[in-house]
């Protein structure tokens, strides 16, 4: 465990972020590992499969990504505010909360899982490949929630080395499934989906036993187990922004990709493809915003909001130095990056469509960092009209800016890459804007002065 109220925000930040890095790296390259075996043993259609259903699983299990971080949100604040009674209180009712959200989201999603995907244009060629992987994943959204919840609660504590271990075993136990259930077995792309639950699943057990023998903070009495409605009511007004601006960010997404649909299979790869290799970039920032999170959640619980701002400048900084390293990398090597998913000479127009997306979408990395930093002091404050604005600031753009790009003559397909950097700078700018408004100060839903004894006035008896 972490306490990250003392000492200096760069160095504690730094410290906690790089297990995250480290952790959120392995788990994108196991999904680009997982991306290149579908693309090279089961073909192209089967990439752009898999791609086909990347935002609508995204869509569905929003709920519980956003009921599990806010949790971890107030598991920081409570830790920071020296509340371990609450913190303990808070991981038993997490289970109650993740169960009943991960069965309901699981169930609609296998059900809607065919007239979504109809719903949306997915190409005939490609569909009924969709709809095995999509129900696959919803089966297994319980193992998913699981060890996000688990995740979501040690990063509170300040812990971001337990779930680093796990994940890197579960990550290299993906790769072995992969290569078992697709080559061997025959599975197609439903065996790429079974190895990734079942991969995520066996994390969540071993992180959920280890700290059960090691995390003082999982040592629960049985009356800590009671149902405490305050705490799910705080779990579910901070959750559910969460959860919302997930959703809509998963809404825009399906839209986008009903636009990358209307230009066949193998726009759709490329896009897939380059996709996944945005998500492996994003992975300082998001480390960074799980690491200012969690040091703003202590940091507020304690009182300490002139900290949070420290913290703040310090990681725009840092994630401008990696901005400024990662652009030339893709407008020089973006090509061969795209020749790791095909084959060069079945995928060329893939390659090529690829390649020049990832040049496009690199020059506006740096808008990307300053949303992850901003999201990390205001979710992490608690502040759950941000959740809502960012997340509707997502939808709008997505939406508004591809289809009309893609329209244009002199811009077309590129449309697609070009209208996700500029939804890219939107989110940016509300961002930013919302944290200068210092809201966010006055958000937190567990502090120290919630443990105080009330303080009786002279006469009182």
């Amino acid at each position: 465990m972490m306490d990250m109220t003392e000492g200096n925000p760069a160095g504690l930040l730094l410290r906690f972020m790089v297990p995250l890095l480290i952790g959120n790296i392995f788990q994108q390259v196991y999904s680009m590992v997982d991306m290149m075996i579908v693309g090279r043993y089961v073909g192209p259609d089967a990439l752009a499969a898999v791609g086909a259903t990347s935002s609508l699983n995204f869509l569905f299990f929003s709920l519980c990504n956003g009921l599990s971080n806010g949790v971890g949100i107030l598991i920081a604040q409570a830790f920071g505010a020296n509340q371990p009674k609450t913190v303990k209180q808070l991981i038993t009712n997490a289970v109650y909360i993740m169960t009943g959200s991960a069965l309901m989201m699981g169930a609609l999603g296998f059900t809607l899982s065919r007239p979504v995907l109809r719903l949306l244009g997915t190409p005939g060629n490609i569909v009924e490949q969709s709809v095995v992987y999509m129900r696959v994943m919803c089966v297994g959204v319980i193992g998913v929630s699981m060890y996000n919840c688990i995740s979501a609660i040690l990063r509170g504590i300040g812990d971001s080395k337990t779930p680093l271990f796990f994940l890197v075993v579960s990550s290299v136990l993906n790769v072995f499934l992969d290569l078992f259930f697709i080559r061997a077995l025959n599975w197609g792309v439903g065996g790429a989906a079974a190895a990734t639950i079942l991969s995520q699943l066996m994390s969540a057990i071993g992180c959920i036993a280890y700290s059960l023998r090691h995390n003082p903070m999982f040592i629960i009495d049985r009356e800590q187990w009671q149902m405490e409605p305050a705490l799910i009511r705080k779990c579910f007004r901070i959750g559910v922004p969460l959860a919302a601006q997930s959703s809509m960010i998963a809404l825009s997404l399906v839209i986008l990709q009903s636009v990358v649909n209307s230009f066949g299979s193998v726009v759709g790869a490329a896009f897939t493809a380059t996709s996944r290799v945005e998500v492996l970039v994003q992975q300082p920032y998001n480390s960074m915003f799980a690491a200012l999170s969690t040091f703003t959640g202590q940091n507020i619980g304690a009182g300490k909001q002139e900290r949070v701002k420290k913290g703040f400048r310090q990681a725009a900084l840092l994630m401008l130095l990696f901005s400024s390293v990662m652009t030339p990398f893709f407008q020089f090597f973006g090509e061969s990056v795209m020749r790791l998913f095909v084959d060069a000479e079945q995928g060329a127009e893939v390659i090529a469509y690829g390649a020049k997306g990832l040049k496009l979408t690199s020059l506006f990395f740096a808008p990307l960092g300053m949303i992850g930093v901003c999201r990390g002091v205001l979710n992490g404050a608690g502040d759950a009209a941000y959740s809502l604005i960012s997340g509707v600031c997502e939808m709008v753009g997505r939406i508004a800016f591809p289809k009309p790009l893609t329209l244009a003559p002199s811009i077309g397909v590129w449309g697609i890459w070009l209208g996700t950097a500029l939804t890219w700078i939107l989110v940016a700018c509300a961002s930013f804007l919302r944290y200068r408004s210092g809201v966010w100060r006055k958000k937190a839903a567990i502090t120290r002065e919630d443990s105080k004894p009330p303080v009786h006035q002279e006469g009182e008896g």
